[in-house]
């Protein structure tokens, strides 16, 4: 009798296909903006206040919209919305291709940005984290190496537009979204549920009748906390989360803007040096996304989170007041490393307290929040060398800043036992708690 091979479970199909959908955004257009910001600054003139202000704006417009965007995902499932979000993207690459005016620069940018966003991180977590439950924070490192796997093409990139020029590669880039992108989507699913499965590929019952052990743990699943967006607002983990979060991405929004300018300013070094410099970065990034949802199980999200902004803040330091190529190469390191660590966990972190009934919606909400690290980090650093000729008062200002958020994670609660949708006294209790 022939023995029938055991598929592996679709949810790991929907990880690959977010880690590669988000390669895309990251090598071709949030790791590559720094060096879109030095060319473009060259051929245009435009002060470093106006190119940073570009990405603040579109930043802004991806906060406001991402309850909306939230609400789309758990209405309609992710593969719905990424599809618009691709078009978006790889078309907004075609017009940015045609700029000769600030005007034009930012109405693009705000166009692939939006587009980006559809296509891009809250999309895919939202997926991942309905598919999986005992091994979620796994998961969601694996699918989440799309941004350090993007860091990875960032020389190549970065060659291409000395070699062929901003615009050449601008449109290249848009064919790459549009073909690659669309295809990629294919693959992403909802709910397990929808499809007859169940997270982390338990089954209910086995043959003979009887509870199986991926049945117990379907079941465990299913008491694991319910909290509805309105519901999870009237909590303090959830202002508390998302304003650690807005901390931390201080200085990840203030490198991918100014990292190259300044390097390539103070060291004297090329663009493709600079970028070259990044892989450091890249490395740490890639190792430390899956490692870091082994460690948040063992020794809490909380405790990994705070570690990875202290690390963020002195990566910071190390860049603002570095003299010599060594220091550059150990910011690259550090900030990879926190980086890579800190983005599975806090998004998973959503998940472990408020439940996937509404996760869309949570996660498009805390983005409000969260999106003020992103518009403050670039245009203060972008002010500080227009006024003063250098980064130092900027980037120093910022990193004290992102050390100063792990306070909002020692005041946050421990996670609730019970949500708030699971009825009587101590649910009610658990939705005031955290």
């Amino acid at each position: 009798m022939r023995r029938r091979l055991r598929r592996p479970f679709y949810g790991w199909w929907i990880v690959g296909a977010g880690a590669a959908t988000q390669a895309l955004g990251s090598g071709l257009l949030q790791q590559a903006f720094g060096t879109y910001v030095v060319l473009l600054g060259k051929e245009f003139g435009w002060s470093r206040t106006a190119l940073s202000g570009a990405f603040s704006l579109a930043r802004i417009e991806d906060g406001l919209l991402g309850p909306l965007e939230g609400w789309l995902l758990d209405r309609f499932g992710p593969r719905t919305v990424m599809r618009v979000g691709f078009v978006l993207f790889g078309g907004g690459f075609f017009l940015f291709a045609r700029i000769d005016t600030v005007f034009e620069f930012y109405a693009t940018f705000l166009i692939m940005s939006v587009g980006a966003s559809m296509a891009g991180f809250l999309a895919i977590t939202t997926a991942v984290v309905n598919w999986f439950v005992r091994q979620r924070s796994l998961a969601m490192g694996i699918a989440l190496l799309g941004n350090p796997i993007g860091g990875y093409a960032l020389p190549l990139v970065v060659r291409s537009l000395e070699t062929w020029g901003w615009r050449d590669v601008a449109n290249a880039s848009g064919v790459i979204i549009l073909v690659g992108g669309l295809a990629l989507v294919q693959l992403v699913r909802h709910r397990p549920e929808q499809y007859g499965l169940l997270p982390d590929g338990a089954t209910p019952v086995a043959r003979d009748g009887v509870a199986s052990d991926a049945g117990e743990a379907a079941a465990a699943a299913d008491v694991e906390v319910s909290f509805t967006a309105r519901q999870a607002l009237r909590t303090r983990a959830f202002w508390f989360i998302s304003m650690a979060h807005a901390a931390s991405v201080l200085v990840v929004s203030v490198t991918q803007v100014h990292y190259t300018a300044h390097v390539v300013e103070t060291f004297g070094i090329s663009l493709t040096t600079a970028a070259a410099m990044l892989t450091l970065q890249t490395t740490t990034n890639f190792v430390s996304r899956p490692l870091a949802g082994v460690l948040s199980d063992r020794l809490g999200s909380r405790n990994v989170i705070m570690v990875a902004m202290l690390m963020h803040s002195g990566a910071l330091l190390l860049l603002a007041f570095g003299s010599t190529l060594w220091t550059v190469a150990a910011f690259a390191l550090l900030n990879g490393a926190a980086w890579g660590a800190r983005v599975p966990v806090i998004v998973a972190m959503r998940a472990e307290y408020f439940g996937t009934r509404s996760f869309g919606t949570i996660m498009g909400l805390s983005s409000m929040t969260v999106t003020v690290g992103s518009v403050v980090g670039p245009v203060l650093a972008g002010l500080s060398y227009d006024m003063t000729g250098s980064y130092e008062f900027g980037f120093t200002a910022l990193a004290l800043m992102a050390g100063a958020g792990t306070v909002f994670l020692v005041l946050t609660p421990a996670p609730p036992k019970q949500g708030p949708s699971a009825g009587g006294r101590g649910a009610s209790h658990a939705a005031h708690a955290t």
